[in-house]
């Protein structure tokens, strides 16, 4: 706390200002302050000042001014903002109020910490905070912190939280942990169907990573799908297949090792059409870019497998599947022999271009009766299964060109979908619809009609 006085120089009057500079910052301490003098009677105008310590228990009895000069009695104070002034007359020191001191003061003030005061909202001034209590209140929060520094910390050191983390670590599995964990549940005599077709849908899912299916494959697990083929489950049937195809796309590694004639086996003996569908897709993943499994599927008769399984198909989803598996192979022999004409080549290319030659794809094909059985599928009233039929028909025609020239059945029907489809294509314009997918189906339709030779009339606009 500090008091300043304030002398202002003048021959005659000299008057003496009590300002209230500091406030203490805890009532539980004593204020420890000095009375600041300020001489302003020097020359030069400089501020001079002397201090005077004043020893107190930190509370001060307060005069509350008014509008009139009253006198200061020893050992009072009085607010801040206050007038006060020496009387020359009679020695004493006299106060009044300042402008703004009505808005923070009431007769019922002693002086306190400004921090201490209470605003009470119903009465709308200010009341004062017994020091004692204050005292008491501090101590009680000091000892209460006290307490709570000596019970245990509710925050771990870093070094037990590393120790958490690696106990942590040690309950987290790994995919190969996963996989080998499913393999002891699917290979343990009491797992149930439910179980095991709950653990082939797991693996489905991990298989389609490369790294995970490759891993699968060098625990065995090849082996237990296997064998869930051929359980008298059905649903283990179609889910053992499912496993097996995701597993083997696209990864040479399982490739290697899957059992093609487990395969085709299960599509040469009566099943539903699901676990069919699913072989199918298994049989398709083998195969593409495999000629090593494509020159077997075709030494141990898999298009003969494929022809029967086509010829039994009512409703064409096998068909179409069928003949999809075809076009592609058929397409990629062809994108690796059109690769192999350019005269820059590396060995693992030149390699895999021997590999394909001794893929004999085609010449089966026509000889097995295929170039008769695809446009069968063009009887089919959906269009994806025609654009199929037309896109594997266009890629046999090096080996069926001939057979295509001869069938009237197929020429009479390419002329009927040419028709077809150029009304629908009219009917989508006027409509302000897209027309992108049967103008490609056309496109299609006059592609495979130049290569017979057809003679036709195109009815493009009518």
């Amino acid at each position: 706390m500090r008091l300043i006085f304030c002398y202002f120089g003048g021959a005659s009057l000299s008057c003496l200002f009590l300002v209230l500079l500091q406030l203490p910052c805890s009532l539980s301490q004593k204020f420890e302050g000095a009375l600041t003098v300020v001489n302003t009677e020097g020359g030069g105008g400089a501020d001079e000042e002397e201090e005077v310590t004043v020893d107190d228990d930190g509370v001060f009895e307060v005069v509350q001014p008014n509008e009139q000069w009253q006198t200061l009695k020893p050992g009072q104070a009085v607010p801040a903002g206050s007038h006060v002034r020496l009387n020359l007359q009679t020695g004493e020191k006299e106060v009044r109020l300042g402008e703004e001191q009505l808005k923070y003061w009431t007769q019922q003030h002693r002086w306190v910490p400004a921090s201490t005061y209470a605003f009470r909202e119903e009465e709308k001034s200010w009341s004062s905070i017994d020091p004692d209590e204050v005292k008491r209140a501090m101590k009680k929060i000091k000892e209460d912190q006290s307490s709570q520094d000596s019970a245990p910390s509710a925050f771990r050191s870093l070094d037990e939280l590393k120790k958490d983390m690696a106990e942590l670590d040690l309950l987290v599995e790994t995919d190969v942990q996963i996989m080998r964990r499913l393999l002891d549940q699917f290979n343990s005599s009491n797992s149930t169907a439910e179980q095991k077709l709950s653990i082939l849908q797991e693996l489905e899912y991990l298989v389609h990573q490369v790294d995970n299916a490759q891993t699968l494959c060098a625990m065995g697990g090849l082996s237990f799908i296997l064998q869930g083929m051929n359980s008298s489950d059905v649903r283990l049937q179609e889910n053992s297949a499912l496993v097996l195809g995701s597993a083997v796309a696209s990864n040479p590694v399982v490739q290697v090792q899957a059992a093609l004639q487990t395969l085709l086996t299960t599509l040469a003996t009566t099943q539903p059409l699901n676990v069919k569908k699913k072989v199918l897709f298994a049989l398709a993943c083998l195969l593409r870019h495999f000629p090593y499994a494509q020159r077997h599927f075709l030494s141990h008769g898999g298009l003969q497998i494929l022809s029967e399984l086509f010829r039994a198909d009512a409703g064409g989803i096998l068909r179409t599947r069928i003949v999809t598996m075809l076009y592609d192979m058929i397409s990629e022999k062809e994108l690796i022999s059109q690769a192999g004409l350019d005269p820059v080549q590396d060995p693992a290319h030149a390699e895999r271009l021997r590999q394909y030659s001794q893929v004999s794809l085609q010449e089966e094909l026509m000889e097995e009766g295929w170039c008769s059985l695809v446009p069968q599928l063009l009887q089919s009233t959906e269009h994806d299964y025609r654009e199929k039929a037309l896109r594997a028909l266009l890629a046999m025609t090096p080996v069926c060109l001939d057979q295509y020239r001869s069938d009237d059945a197929l020429l009479g029907s390419l002329l009927a979908l040419r028709l077809q489809y150029s009304e629908l294509i009219q009917s989508e314009m006027i409509l302000g619809e897209e027309t992108s997918y049967f103008t490609e189906i056309v496109e299609l339709i006059d592609s495979l009609q130049v290569k017979v030779k057809y003679q036709h009339v195109l009815l493009r606009g009518k």
